[in-house]
């Protein structure tokens, strides 16, 4: 036969077990949160690079219309922009362009995104 006492003391031993979960899937959906966050300041940054890469390329493709140096004016546009103009193509009429944009800084790691874009008759 049992002692009373006995029945009580087996139930208390199972308080806090619960707190244990809590704290592990807080954890997990912080960790979650926060690679969220760096894949959306990604993919923000990576658009950004793309509109520089877009404006740089008009911008390179009006320069050759006008005449002087398109790829000092795709290279300003770029740096309006906050990018910077890697590389400047012009072929005949076509203008091609590559532009680096700074990413997102997470944990000491640095990714620079880069996007290319061409202007000129089809």
């Amino acid at each position: 036969m049992r002692r009373p006492g006995a029945r009580r003391a087996a139930a208390r031993s199972d308080l806090g077990s619960v707190s244990l979960v809590v704290v592990a899937c807080v954890g997990v959906l912080l960790l979650l949160g926060a690679a969220l966050g760096v894949v959306g300041a990604m993919v923000r940054a990576h658009r950004e690079a793309q509109s520089a890469a877009d404006l740089a390329a008009l911008a390179v493709a009006s320069g050759l219309a006008r005449g002087g140096d398109p790829c000092a004016a795709g290279a300003g546009i770029a740096t309006a922009n906050d990018a910077i103009l890697v590389a400047c193509t012009v072929v005949g009429r076509e203008a091609r362009v590559r532009v680096e944009v700074s990413g997102p800084h997470w944990l000491g790691q640095e990714a620079d995104l880069a996007a290319e874009a061409r202007a000129g008759p089809a």
